[in-house]
């Protein structure tokens, strides 16, 4: 599963999950113990272990596949050892809490799916809930790894190509991105672009945008990739709200060959409320308003 540190971030009823990102299959692992733990509202470690081990061989007599999660990776213990844990993907999880034998999963299972049915609509509740995790200051910063986290993240679960770069070649309204064989090069030339000043980073940006790197989900990841550096390098974010939709998609539009306008738009929406809630919900309000029948 590669070199991956541990992040922990706010669950359901505020308590916490252990999760690590698995870059090579682009993906993000729960910690068992930990989602055991909040179906049964138990904060006692070795109580969840039990009740792991009880429910693992009782799922094995029933030959449910979840009985022998074999993935595990090293999580850090609430003694502080370190210890290989099982852990479980987006779709395992669902799984699990539907096979969870109590009556204390089913209001889990809405939260974790989400009560709006469409693509967006859960894409969005995760994207809210970025702001309450500690998972937004483990992501990368200006990476192409760190875009792939956030694409993660926000379509986990959603789309099978979630934290994915894409391979097939994609275009929009006759402009053809960039093509698939050159994507990894290209992205890499991007991820060396500096972004020190305001202009650097607007430029990074609007790059990152032309590739293209994911089939779907793109402008919704930049966004809040462009926000964290813009945070980290300016101390700033994007007010998006300031921004009108028609004046936003045009400008991005012509971006390919005049990057003045989208440039002229951010920096006037430009906000030092980096670490304003309203601010950044809004934003994600915004940011998904943008992608409504285009």
């Amino acid at each position: 599963m590669g070199n991956t540190e541990k992040i922990s971030i706010q669950f359901f009823d505020d308590r916490e999950v252990r999760a690590v990102w698995d870059e090579e299959n682009s993906k993000w692992w729960f910690s068992v113990l930990d989602i055991v733990g909040v179906l049964n509202e138990q904060d006692d470690y070795e109580k969840n272990r039990n009740y792991w081990k009880y429910l693992k061989a009782k799922l094995k007599k029933e030959n449910n596949l979840l009985g022998s999660v074999t993935t595990q990776f090293k999580l850090t213990a609430p003694d502080g050892k370190k210890r290989l844990s099982n852990v479980m993907d987006y779709n395992q999880v669902i799984e699990f809490a539907k096979n969870f034998p109590n009556n204390k999963s089913a209001p889990f299972i809405q939260w974790f799916t989400y009560s709006d049915e469409t693509i967006d609509g859960k894409s969005k509740t995760k994207a809210y809930a970025l702001f309450e995790s500690s998972l937004l200051e483990s992501i990368e910063v200006g990476t192409v790894n760190g875009l792939k986290q956030i694409h993660a993240y926000l379509f986990g679960g959603l789309y099978d190509f979630a934290g994915k770069i894409r391979t097939v070649n994609i275009s929009k309204g006759g402009f053809k991105f960039a093509a698939a064989e050159f994507l990894p090069q290209t992205l890499v030339s991007i991820e060396r672009m500096p972004e020190s000043t305001f202009e650097q980073i607007a430029e990074k940006y609007v790059e990152m945008n032309i590739a293209h790197p994911f089939r779907e989900g793109n402008g919704r990841t930049t966004r809040i990739w462009l926000d964290l550096i813009l945070k980290r390098s300016l101390k700033k974010y994007v007010d998006w709200s300031q921004i009108n939709k028609k004046a936003y998609l045009d400008a991005m539009e012509q971006s390919v060959c005049d990057t003045s306008k989208i440039k002229f738009l951010l920096k006037n929406a430009l906000t030092d409320k980096i670490n304003d809630r309203e601010m950044f919900m809004k934003g994600i309000d915004y940011s998904y308003y943008y992608e409504e029948s285009k």
